[in-house]
């Protein structure tokens, strides 16, 4: 039997007339010739809900505990899933990670897949049970415990099944219809993509887009998992959603298919560093070892071109970061200043920028895309802080309160409101 993969996310199984509209929609691949694997999420805002009673349990809480609780959320759901599956007459039963076995690492609350054996659900697919529901997120560690793959691992799991059981394709059903040229409450004229490349995808999901995760991403890139985005609150079919797959299927493509955005950026500028070899690792190593996922860098010219202390030569440097992690690089860098590491003057911390990218497959093969980027931002009066790109990107950090405009204006610039 051709065998599909299907993943429901937290608000499509909500609550249990969504549980029920989901199985529904299992039900209809099931009849139109499909073995079906089935991967569920927590009803939304459970998994929240246990991380908030470990946290008051037990506020430095023992990890494995911390997955053995928060992994729960996703057995309800496989339980009841399998429970309404079989009231319509649908051979099917769960499996909670353990028993598949989902073999990871012993990372808990960020593990990764080592291996998933199909045997235990090959053989049920044999003796007749049509869909297996497998709650995601969660896996089984060398030593035997539950471990939990990070938030948003129940897209990784779909994709990690469809993979290992070399499914037709793995549907991803969620609470949006499809993935977007943007997102539509920032521009009006967002349109949704019949298509999308992996690695187009993969950049919007790095650079803000919440549609799919990014490690689910990677991993269909890897395997080449044909992904599909689709709403679970529409009747849908066979040219329904998105399609995320390799660049070949996409007959041709325009120079951007997207816009992505982050609020949440912070920039940070040390001023009059030396300019000396090894300068940059004795600045990103102690932000690498707190934990700080620095993004953009530039190196400036110092407006003061000689260190007066040693009589180098000396530069600025620049960085953005998740906002969040704004206190810890701080700290690091201070900390290497202190024990003789660095040296700088000032470090200048601004919290209120965001991240505007723009992304696309095409620009390998249309010249002029930053010119019409800048072009697009000047008109606008909007000034570029910071510049970084790559083969199919193009990122500037700028003012937060220009973001939407940013946004609306690089949309309209690159014309994807049309087909």
């Amino acid at each position: 039997m051709p065998l599909l993969v299907m993943k429901f996310g937290g608000t499509s199984v909500g609550d249990l007339d969504r549980i029920a509209n989901a199985a529904a929609k299992v039900k209809r691949e099931v009849e139109r010739g499909y073995d079906v694997i089935v991967i569920v999420s927590a009803m939304s805002g459970k998994t929240n809900e246990l991380v908030g009673w470990v946290e008051k349990t037990s506020p430095l809480y023992d990890a494995r505990e911390y997955d053995a609780v928060v992994s729960s959320g996703e057995n309800i759901t496989a339980g009841l899933m399998a429970l309404r599956l079989q009231e319509m007459d649908v051979p099917a039963r769960s499996w909670q990670g353990w028993q598949v076995p989902i073999n990871t690492t012993s990372a808990h609350g960020s593990a990764r897949f080592l291996s998933i054996p199909r045997a235990n659900i090959d053989q049920k697919f044999a003796e007749g049970m049509k869909v297996a529901v497998v709650a995601g997120f969660q896996g089984l560690s060398p030593e035997g415990r539950i471990t939990t793959l990070g938030r948003g691992g129940s897209d990784t799991t779909a994709v990690a099944f469809a993979a290992a059981f070399e499914a037709e394709r793995c549907d991803i059903y969620t609470d949006v219809d499809g993935i977007y040229t943007t997102d539509p409450r920032v521009s009006s004229k967002a349109r949704k993509l019949d298509k999308i490349a992996f690695e187009e995808m993969l950049e919007l999901a790095s650079l803000g887009a919440k549609v799919l995760q990014t490690r689910s991403v990677e991993l269909a890139m890897r395997y080449n998992v044909r992904l599909r985005v689709l709403s679970s609150f529409e009747d849908t079919d066979e040219t329904s959603g998105t399609l995320v797959c390799a660049e070949e299927e996409i007959m041709e493509s325009k120079a951007v298919s997207g816009i992505a955005f982050s609020r949440e950026e912070a920039k940070i500028t040390l001023f009059t560093i030396e300019d000396r070899p090894g300068i940059a690792t004795a600045i990103f190593g102690p932000l690498a070892e707190a934990g700080v996922n620095v993004d953009m860098i530039v190196q400036n010219i110092s407006e003061k071109d000689y260190d007066e202390h040693h009589t180098g030569a000396v530069t600025d440097m620049t960085f953005s970061c998740p906002i969040n992690q704004v206190a810890r690089a701080e700290k690091a860098l201070e900390d290497a200043r202190a024990a003789g590491k660095i040296r700088y003057d000032e470090l200048i911390i601004d919290t209120d920028v965001a991240k505007v990218s723009v992304v696309g497959i095409g620009m390998r093969s249309h010249a002029g895309v930053a010119a019409k980027m800048f072009n697009a931002l000047a008109a606008e009066n909007i000034n570029i802080k910071v510049i970084t790109t790559s083969e199919i990107k193009i990122s500037v950090l700028i003012d937060r309160k220009y973001m939407e405009l940013a946004v609306q204006a690089l949309h309209d610039a690159f014309g994807l409101d049309k087909a």
